[in-house]
Order: C-alpha cells, then sequence, then structure tokens
C-alpha cells in the first residue's frame, strides 16, 4: 500500500519534472520513508495524547531514532508492518516506569548489546563508510551510557528495545 502510494507519487514527480535527476525509484523510495517516518509520529503522538504520555513519546521516539542512525538495526520487509510495530513500541515504552536500580541495568545491557553488535545492517540503509564502523559504535555506547547521567527510564527502554534490533539470530542472516 504504502510502495504503490509513493511510487504513483514519484510517477507524478518524474511525470512534472522529467529533467529532475532522481530516477522514480529513488523519489519513490525517499517518499515510502517520509510517509513511514511521519505516520510513525503522528500514530504515536496521536495514541500518547489519548493515553497522556505525550513527553514520554517524543523522548521514546527521539532516544530510539537517534541511536538507530547511528547503531543500525533489523528492518521490517513491509511498511504497514514497520508503521504498526514502531507505534505499539514507542506507546509501550513511553508508558515505562522503572526503579533507579532497573534503570541503569537496562542502560548498561544496552550499552553491552551496543558494544557487541553496533552497528548493525546499516550497509545498505546508509553511506557510512566502513572505516567510520568503530566510530559509530562508540558513539552507540557513549550515547546510550548518557543515560547514566539523566537516569531516565523511558530512554532506558528505547535503547535496550534499539540495542536488541542490532542482534543478529543465527540462520536469520540475509544472503
Amino acid at each position: 500500500m504504502i510502495q504503490s502510494l509513493s511510487t504513483r507519487l514519484a510517477t507524478k514527480i518524474k511525470d512534472t519534472v522529467p529533467e529532475h535527476p532522481s530516477s522514480v525509484a529513488v523519489l519513490s523510495y525517499g517518499i515510502s520513508f517520509l510517509i513511514n517516518t511521519f505516520s510513525i509520529i503522528l500514530g504515536t503522538l496521536l495514541v500518547a495524547q489519548l493515553t497522556d504520555h505525550v513527553g514520554g513519546a517524543i523522548m521514546a521516539m527521539a532516544g530510539f531514532a537517534v541511536l538507530r542512525q547511528i547503531s543500525g538495526g533489523i528492518h521490517l520487509k513491509s511498511g504497514l508492518l514497520c508503521i504498526a510495530t514502531s507505534i505499539c513500541l514507542m506507546t509501550l515504552i513511553s508508558m515505562t516506569s522503572l526503579s533507579s536500580v532497573w534503570t541503569t541495568i537496562l542502560t548498561l545491557a544496552a550499552a553491552g548489546l551496543a558494544l557487541a553488535y553496533a552497528p548493525s545492517r546499516i550497509e545498505k540503509q546508509s553511506k557510512i563508510p566502513k572505516s567510520l564502523y568503530p566510530a559509530c559504535k562508540a558513539a552507540s555506547v557513549i550515547f546510550i551510557l548518557a543515560n547514566l547521567t539523566f537516569n531516565e527510564p523511558v530512554l532506558a527502554m528505547a535503547f535496550f528495545v534499539q540495542a536488541l534490533t542490532l542482534i543478529r539470530l543465527k540462520g536469520g542472516e540475509e544472503s
């Protein structure tokens, strides 16, 4: 559904501006990315408004998104599945209430996972050269460990969930 919409929009753009240097495929990919991103943000904020967790939702989305950009992670095959899963996860994370001890434990666990697995699956998703992958790993760990200063349960949970997406299960690798 999202792919067909983005392809139709990209085709209309290309028909309107045929000299545009980007192909329909490139435009479609960008439009699909924007539709996914805005759907997740708007959907999460709508649910957060209903559950009275807007601040937590914004914090969860921001922390998760920044960490994801530097650490990578699994990508779901369907745009709709990605949107639905992300809205559910961000909503649940926004409602996180943890003790100081559990916040620290989750933060350290997330840092350990990032140290072990980051960056993961960014080869086709990013233009970051492989020579900078160690810097991505270091930035991921430092970003996560900054939460030891804030001791924020929502960030601890967002970081932990994002760090779980870095793990490649045996047999789950793409060829």
